[in-house]
């Protein structure tokens, strides 16, 4: 027994250092063995839980736990959540009958996929009109707003206070005055790239204004990731616009842009400045409007605890056009997955071609799979990028992560400046899917998104022609150029994908 105690009373420190491995290190495996995830990733963190003691386990509760979602549904369980009438639509049976009509029985399997993850019914009677930068689409907006007699809400994350969004303010200012109803939400990050915020101007003209999660603490940084980075316009509850573009100056062609020489990514090194940006964004009339100013709905009161509900906000639905098609929120609340399932469903019934528009690209492994699986089954799938965007550490990391599509058949077309900031899916030249959401982990897990899924042939093809004008004025990326690359480049570049993550 004195050889026991003298043991503890000689070795104490280190007895201790091993309760305390123990006690944090066992808890530590168990949950990272637990959390689904991927197995390479749960065996690299039980690894490094076990090897590094105590400060593998420090880091993994720091890093290697998801509390992302568990904030965003802890903050929307507590929030308000305003009732929109009921609306008149079609019911599951009537909205397959119409997609077979249209003599594309295959994206049956979609609507219903669509319709179990957002609980969601397909809306009849839509006409959608895309707007081609802030040349038609800003005008658009404001000749809205200008019109309006009833409500405008609108939802942006970024909102300059430039030459365009004084326009925006001046359109919202009649409209106060003229007694309409208007509510605005800017994300409390997306304000601040601009200085004075126009959230100040827009108080200070008597305009209701709310930023989404802002917060002046330390704690702040816990929120960098819950951003709102939807863009919904509603007017009067029966005419929307949503797409991928912010209100700033530079989505402007007047816009002053510097970048004429061409540029090519894989051999030059000189980083140039994106200035002018292109984009499109989308008129919405119909039932689906109802979709659109849900989503700013619950956005608003989540924020301001003020519930939009009644005919001012949700009036009787009109018919508009022959579209079917129904809004699909995304977020890291219960909205989890929803549209990163949605294109994974949409590459699973692709049957001709998918052709993919979007600004950053970085797709996680689940994704490359199903692009590769659905190229390999002869679908053409092509992949439209800028050629810079304005993350030049989002590009490096997308060159390191294309490989593997390249090998199977994937098409990756990158186009010249301006930057392209369009948002948009294909397929099949009858199924179209637009709105905020990046095909890259911040969008598809991140960030709070909307997107519009619409059956519409005539829509998808017009929307397959703007693609197709995208890819006929890009060059096509190629295995070679990635091969033929500097070795200091490539390990720049796949370092930078390991920070994929946070991207």
């Amino acid at each position: 027994m004195e050889a026991i105690t003298q043991f503890i009373t000689d070795h104490w420190r280190y007895l201790l250092f091993l309760v305390a491995y123990i006690v944090i290190g066992v808890p530590a495996a168990i949950h990272a063995m637990l959390t689904p995830r991927d197995v390479r990733s749960s065996i690299a963190w039980v690894g490094l839980i076990w090897l590094t003691p105590l400060l593998g386990a420090l880091l993994y509760m720091i890093f290697g736990v998801n509390r992302i979602q568990r904030t965003a549904e802890r903050l929307r369980d507590d929030a308000p959540l305003p009732q929109p009438p009921k609306l008149p639509t079609y019911t599951h049976d009537e909205a397959i009958w119409q997609i077979h009509e249209t003599g594309h029985s295959h994206l049956a399997t979609l609507e219903r996929l669509v319709r179990r993850l957002t609980r969601r019914p397909l809306h009849a009677g839509n006409r959608i009109e895309p707007l081609s930068g802030g040349d038609e689409a800003y005008p658009a907006m404001i000749a809205a707003i200008d019109a309006a007699e009833k409500s405008v809400a609108l939802a942006t994350y970024i909102f300059d206070n430039d030459e365009a969004g004084q326009q925006f303010v001046a359109a919202l200012k009649r409209a106060r005055d003229r007694g309409v109803e208007v509510r605005v939400l800017v994300d409390a990050v997306g304000a601040r790239y601009s200085w004075p915020t126009i959230v100040s101007v827009l108080k200070r003209e008597g305009i209701p204004v709310a930023k989404f999660l802002a917060s002046i603490s330390p704690t702040m940084i816990r929120f960098f990731n819950l951003r709102n980075h939807r863009k919904i316009l509603v007017v009067d509850g029966q005419v929307g616009f949503t797409g991928g573009m912010n209100i700033r100056a530079s989505c402007l062609s007047s816009y002053e842009d510097q970048r004429t020489e061409p540029v090519e990514p894989i051999e030059k090194t000189k980083r140039l400045l994106v200035r002018r940006t292109e984009d499109l964004h989308f008129r919405i009339a119909g039932p689906a409007v109802a979709d659109l100013q849900n989503a700013f709905a619950i956005d608003w009161a989540f924020t301001t605890d003020e519930l939009l509900q009644g005919p001012l906000w949700f009036p009787a639905p009109e018919h508009a056009g022959d579209s079917l098609a129904r809004g699909i929120t995304d977020g890291p609340d219960g909205d989890l997955d929803h549209l990163r399932l949605t294109f994974m469903g949409a590459l699973s019934c692709a049957r001709h071609s998918v052709r993919i528009v979007t600004p950053y690209f970085l797709p996680e492994a689940p994704m490359i799979d199903a692009l590769n699986v659905c190229a390999m089954r002869g679908v053409e799938v092509d992949v439209v990028l800028p050629s810079k965007s304005n993350l030049f550490f989002v590009d490096w990391a997308m060159m390191a992560t294309v490989q593997p599509l390249l090998v199977r058949g994937v098409r990756i077309w990158l186009t010249p400046p301006p930057f392209d900031h369009t948002k948009l899916m294909i397929v099949d030249d009858a199924w179209c899917c637009f709105g905020s959401t990046n095909w890259d982990p911040r969008s598809l897990r991140l960030n709070f998104e909307f997107n519009v899924e619409c059956y519409d042939r005539e829509a998808a093809s017009l929307l397959g022609q703007f693609a197709q004008e995208r890819i006929n004025a890009a060059s096509l990326l190629t295995q070679e150029q990635l091969q033929t690359r500097r070795l200091w480049r490539k390990v720049r570049d796949a370092a930078m994908r390991l920070f994929l993550p946070f991207l």
